[in-house]
């Protein structure tokens, strides 16, 4: 082999090199334009926001493979020889990405069933916010104090979904206690007069106030009621300072946790 046929070889393997390099920025750079294109369609936006962002991850991932293969043929690599290798080492690739995979199909699973949407207020597991996205691979959830939490598909198709946003109204319990001598039909005049007051609480079914409980320092009770979703936890804390005003304004007593300790003499003390 002469020096200028190894010349010409490195000069072609360059040139492919460049192409193929070339092919990938640009490739990239197109499929970001395309993407956006997609986002700004109208059918698109048209869509459940939960599918939305589902096909989103997906037409990205198609993409950008593309592009790396296509980079690949103009760099040398026979297309047949580069489906044989990932054919090949399919096994050991889908082993490693078992994970990924999982969490594809768990996305599915979330895009076909429906249990969560984008915008809905649930609990999975130990956490608990609102829906921002489900992905391809991850769902985000964003907490009350606005934190994101990216949480795997596969876990959500395997774990109990508690979704409050779903029925549209929820039923709040506020408890309070009240002294053994206090007068219950008074406490629980007071606590009704204050939800019936409240806007926001629903007037069917209508707020009533129950006894939950004979503690050791106190009677229980709990006003319930039913509201909108939205409003849940501003009528939680606002009913709950609301009502011990109400109560005191009542005359109704709030005891603190206490113990009646009775100190008997020996016999034969005098």
């Amino acid at each position: 082999m002469d020096l200028n046929h190894v010349k010409q070889m490195l000069e072609e393997s360059g040139i492919k090199l460049l192409g193929g390099i070339a092919v990938l920025i640009i490739g990239f750079i197109t499929a970001k334009f395309i993407l956006k294109l997609i986002k700004r369609g109208k059918g698109f936006n048209q869509m459940d926001p939960t599918a939305r962002g589902f096909f989103e991850g997906l037409i990205k991932v198609l993409l950008y493979a593309l592009v790396i293969i296509t980079a690949a043929g103009v760099m040398g690599v026979p297309l047949t020889s580069f489906v044989t290798l990932l054919a090949s080492a399919g096994v050991a690739v889908s082993l490693a990405l078992q994970g990924a995979l999982g969490n594809f199909v768990g996305g599915l699973m979330l895009l076909l069933l429906k249990p969560i949407r984008s915008g809905e207020y649930v609990k999975i597991g130990e956490h608990e916010g609102t829906v921002r996205a489900v992905g391809s691979f991850y769902t985000e959830l964003v907490t009350a104090d606005n934190r994101n939490i990216s949480l795997p598909n596969s876990s959500l198709t395997n774990t109990a979904i508690v979704n409050f946003t779903r029925e549209g109204s929820r039923r709040l319990d506020v408890q309070f206690g009240i002294g053994y001598g206090s007068d219950i039909a008074a406490a629980r005049a007071a606590l009704i007069a204050l939800a019936q007051s409240t806007e926001g609480v629903f007037k069917e079914p209508a707020p009533a106030v129950l006894v939950s409980e004979c503690a050791d320092s106190a009677v229980n009770i709990m006003l319930r009621l039913w509201c909108d979703e939205k409003d849940y936890w501003r009528l939680k804390f606002a009913l709950t300072e609301g009502g011990k005003l109400a109560l005191d304004a009542a005359g109704i007593e709030i005891p603190f946790p206490q113990v009646d300790v009775h100190i008997r003499g020996e016999a034969g003390e005098g």
